[in-house]
């Protein structure tokens, strides 16, 4: 059985019963909240609001019954908010007259729906011999409180799915159990860049990879390439992960090693940032630094980093040590493909036009664009390519480089620019794997002028390669014109900068200093 407290205080139950005083009257109707959970016919909650009608109700809608009424209408409004109703899937809403009426037309099987559907509803009228029941007469009365009564069930029923609509949402984004540094890795904020935006005239987003725990979207890379490691035991326990990155990989690569109780070893460059070579060395990993060559000389520090693993799996036995490998290793791709495309994805509600980023090893650019054109094939994919790299011509003219300039022949750094991370000469198993509609061109002083004015307007820090990712947004909302929405990357924040690109004194003297303070620095804007 069902209670409710009525007016007075008291507990009623089933149908009503007349208060002594002379015109209160006590609830007869129900309504019954009812929720049938999943396809199981088992009832979770009722919520049952009582609405008065005595055996032949006054026909004097006085104060006292106003009140009455709004009391049980608050009472219906308490018992709807449940945190039980997130289980509810559906609401089915049952109308009941009691059975305990006065007409003797209606039996105990009767669900009360006919009478409220009947042309003509009963009402009463007082007599000397008192209330007498005269079927065939319309009540206004009882049409408005009908009307009252169908108005609060109607405000119960969006009372109910208001919560379990924000308890659903609250569910789904809500905190979950994650351990340790895996659990950190990914599920990184989708922003709106408002200053671009409002520029442009479209919507422009950026994922904040920033905000990994290494502070790079490699991490992703590292975590996806150790984990498939292990699982394919190609590494035994306690063993070296041996790397050849520009700084950001190695970053991500050194603290995924000692989450994983492994070594690491990484060979970069010497012209890269002194703070990520600072950075790894924090992490406990061992660093190398060489002087930046083409691929094809034994001392570049991809070919110098595979030596080593080499060396040690010779000198310790097979599985010891493995080569990474970002740039040919699939796992790279693999981890934006089921990580950052699914959650761009997710997190924009499928609404993007177009996907821009520039290219390093590929893996990126390949990954999203792959898998946003897998869910919508009208979805633009582009690269930024900074300068010295031949991606660009890659993708536009379908020629990667001319014979004179193919990076086998070429004994010298083909680079000639301050951006970290990105561009590159050649095609990597992981930049095959991806679907591009174009590309776009971008220099050092776009990315420098794009940091300065991301930092002036929105306060964002952001490192080399997410500026010129910023620059090609620009671009292609330039090309796309007004109301896309586009999204892009940012790689990594500044504070891994600070001794080259976001150093005054090394800025002057490339001639690189800021000298704009809109977007009048972008080429074609």
């Amino acid at each position: 059985p069902t209670y409710l407290r009525t007016c007075d205080g008291r507990k009623s139950r089933g149908g009503g019963c007349m208060h002594e005083e002379a015109g209160s009257w006590e609830g007869r109707e129900l309504v019954d909240l009812s929720h049938d959970l999943l396809q199981d016919e088992v009832q979770i909650w009722d919520v049952a609001v009582r609405w008065s009608r005595p055996p032949c109700f006054p026909p004097r809608w006085n104060d006292d019954n106003r009140r009455a009424t709004r009391a049980r209408a608050s009472s219906c409004l308490v018992h709807a908010f449940r945190p039980s109703i997130s289980k509810f899937a559906s609401l089915r809403f049952s109308f009941r007259r009691n059975i305990d009426s006065c007409d003797p037309n209606i039996n105990e099987n009767d669900d009360g729906l006919s009478k409220w559907r009947s042309p003509c509803w009963n009402s009463c009228s007082r007599t000397s011999d008192g209330w007498k029941h005269e079927p065939g007469r319309r009540s206004a009365m009882e049409a408005q409180r009908w009307r009252c009564a169908c108005a609060c069930a109607c405000v119960a029923a969006a009372a109910c799915l208001l919560v379990a609509w924000k308890e659903r949402r609250r569910s789904a984004g809500g905190a979950q159990e994650r351990e340790g540094l895996a659990g950190m890795i990914g599920d990184t904020p989708l922003v709106r860049i408002r200053s671009l935006s409002e520029a442009t005239g479209c919507d422009i987003f950026a994922k904040a990879e920033m905000l990994n725990p290494g502070g790079c979207v490699k991490d992703r890379v590292a975590l996806q390439i150790v984990q498939e490691a292990i699982r394919d035991g190609k590494i035994k326990p306690g063993g070296l992960l041996c790397e050849g990155s520009a700084g950001s990989t190695g970053i991500s690569l050194a603290m995924v090693a000692k989450s994983t109780g492994m070594r690491c070893f990484v060979c970069m460059p010497d012209d890269a940032a002194v703070e990520k070579v600072r950075m790894i060395e924090a992490l406990g990993a061992s660093v190398q630094r060489v002087r930046p060559v083409s691929i094809v000389n034994a001392q570049h520090f991809v070919n110098v980093a595979k030596r080593m693993a080499e060396e040690v799996n010779r000198a310790e036995g097979e599985g010891s040590a493995i080569f990474c490998d970002q740039f040919e290793n699939l796992a790279n791709f693999r981890a934006h493909f089921e990580g950052t495309g699914p959650e761009i994805w997710r997190q924009m509600n499928g609404k993007v036009d177009a996907f821009i980023a520039a290219a390093g090893t590929g893996g990126t650019v390949a990954g999203v664009s792959s898998y946003l054109k897998a869910q919508n094939p009208k979805i633009q994919a582009y690269i930024i390519d900074p300068p010295g790299s031949s991606l660009y011509n890659y993708v536009e003219r379908g020629c990667l480089y001319t014979p004179e300039e193919a990076e086998g022949r070429r004994m010298r750094n083909p680079f000639d620019t301050i951006t970290e991370g990105i561009g590159i000469n050649r095609q990597t198993r992981n930049f095959k794997q991806g679907k591009l509609d174009g590309a776009f061109r971008g220099t050092d002083r776009e990315a420098v002028e794009m940091a300065k004015f991301l930092m002036g307007h929105d306060g964002l820090f952001v490192g080399s390669s997410s500026a010129m990712n910023c620059v090609g947004a620009v671009k292609l909302a330039k090309k796309l014109g007004k109301g896309q929405v586009i999204v892009t990357i940012l790689c990594d924040g500044g504070h891994r900068h600070l001794s080259k690109f976001h150093c005054h004194k090394y800025l002057k003297e490339q001639n690189l200093l800021p000298q704009t303070t809109d977007l009048a620095f972008i080429h074609g804007l």
